[in-house]
């Protein structure tokens, strides 16, 4: 249901009410409908939450003289609160139904609202594209008063790429599978990996909750909220005998581990991996529905691409395999919790750093099935490059040949359509929906071949769109090798298209993601100063001062003890001398460090030659070094294992955990800056790694200063340019920990 905007100056409130009324059987009154109304709060102190009120009363109790229409187009709900804006979807494409009574849109246009004041904000077509300012006190606001670039520009042209889905008939971010259970029949019960605005409508979803059931039930049918996902929505009609069926796709980008292609990779503490995404393949019949789930991400190890990607793939691995191997199982755990049993299909292939990753992802998935979990991750090398090389894609199957017996194991979901009960549970997620697409249309028995080709040919349509948008979505470009996902034909128009996309993607990755990763964080509510809005609540404002006050009856405190040292290597290798004098110089077993935090100047000599490029092989050797020393220690008792280190040419910073905390650490990121040469040379500057142990933040810093007695006022400049030139994700700096 559509609503309209209504707007308060003093004080400050906006409102939505429904323009188009649902007559039989809705349990509201047409002449007297449901409101939801927003309205300012007076701020308190600097660090209050920020709040606003909100409330859902009929139009009588309302008391609505003072508020005027905007006069602006229809509004398809409300996205959420976000700082000082209320953001509302104000145009959308309906995509199709997936079943009976299952709308899909994607969202086309947003704008947002202002609580503190009497402006809303929208990218206007002037050259430009700059947001215009808009009073809404002006009678005709057809024309901007102001053109600036508002902080939301950017973040609405997000929402407006075209990649966002909602619908108002049912839990979009929820696969068919587990919609069709009773317990999920509420619409707003989310599942939390897929939800996009859920850090912006988490407030007004918590609302919702405490209205009685009727409330919510209107408030429902209003269609006020939007659930919103990113992805992809595609639908094809087909028949099948003389029935007619749809065919859709459904992908869910995460939003746990959110970002751009080279800014967000692999894997994080809590088990999420980057670009991972669920595609649901369903088939609407009158009699039967067929659903089918894949899921698809990053390799799940903590790994990197840093500095400027020039054709090449250099992936640096960057942090120990005991150190990984606890965000692996988190994973894992999770997935199964999802899905069942997981088969991976790992096409990564021998060249360059996809080696290098292979071989870790392999060793973690080994280590995890001797750990407890009795092989049920099941691993299938295919090397797509190489088998599938010159556009032979016909040699994919090999694959089925190899997994060919899974397939029927891991089967399919399938719903009967008049008494909504499963026929078929899968099993567990691969990438071969059109293997089990054909399964499912030979129990339905006597298709013909043309029927069977029409939906094969409609499949390939539906994820040649899929891979595009998911591609735009990480890297910037539409996805390669789509001409033949499309056609079953590599051409060379298909060729060209492919090179001009490598070529765009190097600049896209390279010189624009940054501010779209910023925007993302925006969004997630994951930038360092990001602060929900809370609608007001004096009861909850008393608990969280009483928990505040009683913060020591719930949490505890502990001391960990760290060795720090500092070593000018002066270019040389380990001479064989033992280390345990200077790694153990206090002598305490009873207190035994928790972390060792070893910084190096000069690991290589600072050769020209070496100023402008990274050798990482020494720091390698000096870090077995230092790890035999760790854990060859008489009378120890225990373990540790290297966690991040981080290398500036010739200064270095290792991080050594000891094994028993490790599952304590969170959020390793290492940083560095050059100072030598005005900034442009690594010869001298600063590397930082920073880590959370439990809820506490720490970060350290190694650095490499000019030298030379004279040199002072230098020392000063490099000190400073490394303090404020540090910063890591989300604008985390060194003060902030």
């Amino acid at each position: 249901m559509q609503s309209e905007i209504l707007f308060r100056d003093f004080p400050r409130s906006i409102a939505l009410r429904p323009i188009q009324f649902e007559s039989d059987g809705n349990p509201y009154e047409k002449s007297n409908p449901l409101l939801l109304l927003f309205d300012q709060v007076e701020q308190g102190y600097n660090d209050s939450p920020l709040q606003c009120n909100v409330r859902l009363l009929r139009e009588s109790v309302a008391d609505i003289m003072d508020y005027r229409s905007l006069g602006s187009k229809a509004v398809y709900g409300c996205l959420g609160l976000l700082q000082v804006e209320r953001a509302v979807v104000t145009e959308c494409l309906p995509i199709g139904e997936i079943r009976p009574n299952e709308s899909v849109f994607r969202i086309i246009d947003v704008e947002f609202y202002s609580l503190a004041n009497s402006t809303r904000y929208s990218v206007s077509t002037y050259p430009g594209n700059r947001t215009s300012y808009y009073d809404d006190n002006l009678l005709n606001d057809q024309l901007p008063q102001q053109s600036y670039e508002h902080p939301c520009t950017q973040l609405r042209k997000l929402l407006s790429n075209g990649h966002f889905y909602f619908s108002s008939d049912f839990d979009l971010t929820k696969a068919l599978n587990v919609r069709s259970t009773i317990s999920s029949t509420d619409k707003y019960t989310y599942d939390d990996h897929f939800l996009w605005n859920k850090f912006m409508i988490n407030e007004l979803l918590n609302f919702r909750s405490k209205l009685n059931k009727l409330e919510q039930l209107e408030m429902d049918i209003c269609g006020f909220l939007v659930l919103v996902i990113q992805g992809y929505v595609g639908m094809q009609d087909t028949l099948i005998g003389s029935s007619r069926a749809s065919l859709s796709l459904i992908s869910k980008l995460s939003y746990k581990r959110a970002g751009t292609r080279f800014n967000m990779r692999g894997i994080d503490d809590d088990g999420n991996v980057a670009n991972f995404v669920e595609t649901e393949t369903i088939l609407q019949h009158p009699e039967t529905c067929f659903s089918y789930i894949q899921i698809r991400g990053s390799i799940p190890v903590f790994w990197e691409q840093q500095g400027l990607q020039v054709m090449s793939h250099k992936i640096q691995i960057s942090r120990g395999p005991a150190a990984t191997q606890p965000a692996v199982e988190r994973h894992f755990n999770e997935l199964q919790s999802r899905y069942g049993n997981v088969h991976i299909v790992n096409l990564l292939g021998v060249k360059e750093g996809e080696f290098v990753l292979g071989k870790e992802y392999k060793d973690r998935i080994i280590d995890l099935n001797g750990n407890g979990l009795e092989n049920r991750v099941l691993f299938t090398d295919f090397d797509l490059n190489s088998i599938c090389k010159n556009g032979n894609y016909e040699n994919m199957a090999q694959l089925f040949s190899v997994i060919g017996e899974r397939i029927e194991d891991f089967a399919f979901f399938a719903l009967d359509m008049e008494s909504n009960r499963p026929i078929f549970y899968q099993k567990v997620q691969t990438a071969l929906s059109k293997e089990a697409l054909n399964t499912y249309v030979k129990l339905m028995g006597n298709i013909s071949q043309s029927d069977i080709e029409s939906l094969h040919s409609r499949h390939s349509i539906l994820w040649a769109e899929n891979g595009d948008s998911l591609s735009k979505i990480y890297t910037g470009t539409g996805a390669l090798r789509s001409e033949y996902t499309r056609s079953g034909k590599v051409t060379w128009a298909g060729v060209l298209t492919d090179a001009t996309k490598t070529v765009n993607r190097f600049y896209i990755n390279n010189f624009q993601d940054k501010s779209k990763q910023e925007t993302i964080d925006l969004l997630l509510g994951k930038l360092l100063n990001s602060k929900a809005i809370e609608i007001h609540d004096p009861v909850n404002e008393l608990i969280r001062e009483d928990m505040l006050n009683r913060l020591n009856d719930y949490s505890s405190k502990s001391t960990i003890n760290v060795y720090i040292g500092s070593y000018n290597l002066n270019g040389h290798l380990p001479s064989g001398e033992s280390l345990s004098s200077w790694l153990f110089a206090f002598n305490d077993h009873e207190r035994e460090p928790h972390l060792f935090v070893i910084g190096f100047q000069e690991i290589v000599e600072l050769k020209a030659q070496q100023i402008v490029s990274v050798d990482p092989e020494k720091l390698r050797i000096w870090e077995k070094e230092i790890s035999k020393a760790l854990n060859s220690r008489p009378g120890q008792r225990s373990n540790y294992v290297i966690l991040r280190s981080g290398q500036l040419v010739g200064t270095a910073l290792v991080i050594y955990a000891r094994s028993d905390i490790v599952s304590n650490i969170r959020n390793v990121e290492y940083v560095m800056k050059k100072t030598g040469l005005g900034g442009m040379a690594g010869n001298k500057g600063g590397v930082a790694i920073r880590l959370d142990y439990h809820d506490t933040s720490i970060c350290f810093v190694t650095a490499h200063l000019a030298s030379g007695q004279s040199n002072l006022e230098d020392r000063n400049k490099d000190y400073h340019t490394i303090n404020d030139g540090l910063i890591f994700r989300n604008g985390r700096r060194l003060l902030h920990h």
